[in-house]
């Protein structure tokens, strides 16, 4: 069952891996034109909830439904065809390090579109312009940017087929603050500037950056690792706005947002 703003409806997901259980029971909206932040310790499964929603992992079991589509009752073809209406800024960039930066860009409407050579060229000069590269840099391979260049010509790419909802892993991973500052920017930006008939692009950003949490989200959720809760528990600890999980009194959420190793230091 969706309800009528769901973009993304998540019912009981779980996902194991080799017994494993990383996702358990997870029930999840993400309604259009927001932007959500997946928050959580590392190995609590957040990246791999973004890729179950992207269709790259099956669930083990539980269903997720794009604008209505059950995403186990498509085949490849057509889940490949979903899969273009999304923008995936990954965490290292993944770009090509063989191709330039221009060849990076234009690597989907190559794949995916009919566009001519010069559509294609004044693309990717809009989305270069849309990240604040200048066009000088078209000919050069990713080793010789910059981390925060290659995140900024990742996010190009991905904007390049106009997606209507993007994904962000760890975009701000590796950068100094105010390049973090800089991504975040970029992503309140995406969400207006592509802007279509269906309204703002909706965003998830899984992410450990708190002050990207404080910037971009309107709304946050926060997973926990399944070796530490019981059975029954909820592995969604936390989901509201972000101003409520900076003065959360659950001592999960507590301990994240303050960065506390507590009973931890006894693991190390």
């Amino acid at each position: 069952m969706t309800t009528s703003n769901a973009l993304i409806q998540i019912e009981g997901l779980h996902m194991r891996f080799d017994g494993n259980h990383v996702l358990r029971d997870l029930h999840l909206t993400v309604r259009r034109g927001e932007t959500l932040a997946i928050v959580g310790e590392s190995g609590c499964g957040k990246s791999v909830l973004l890729k179950t929603i992207i269709g790259l992992q099956r669930p083990t079991e539980g269903t997720i439904h794009i604008n209505g589509e059950n995403l186990a009752d498509l085949g490849a073809a057509k889940l490949a065809r979903l899969r273009l209406r999304f923008g995936f800024l990954f965490q290292q960039a993944a770009l090509f390090d063989s191709l330039t930066v221009a060849e990076n860009i234009a690597f989907p409407l190559r794949q995916h579109t009919r566009r001519t050579t010069d559509e294609i060229a004044a693309i990717v000069r809009g989305r270069l312009a849309q990240v604040g590269l200048p066009s000088t840099i078209q000919a050069k391979k990713p080793a010789e940017l910059s981390g925060g260049m290659q995140k900024r010509v990742g996010l190009a790419r991905a904007l390049a087929m106009e997606p209507q909802m993007m994904l962000y892993d760890e975009p701000t991973t590796g950068l100094d603050p105010i390049m973090s500052d800089v991504i975040n920017e970029l992503i309140l930006r995406t969400r207006v500037g592509n802007a279509s008939e269906a309204g703002p692009v909706t965003s998830i950003v899984v992410t450990h950056d708190l002050q990207t949490v404080r910037k971009v989200a309107d709304r946050v959720v926060m997973l926990y690792p399944l070796p530490r809760l019981a059975a029954g528990e909820p592995q969604i600890v936390f989901d509201g706005p972000p101003r409520e999980i900076f003065a959360s009194t659950n001592p999960r959420v507590a301990q994240f947002v303050r960065g506390e190793a507590g009973d931890r230091l006894s693991e190390v």
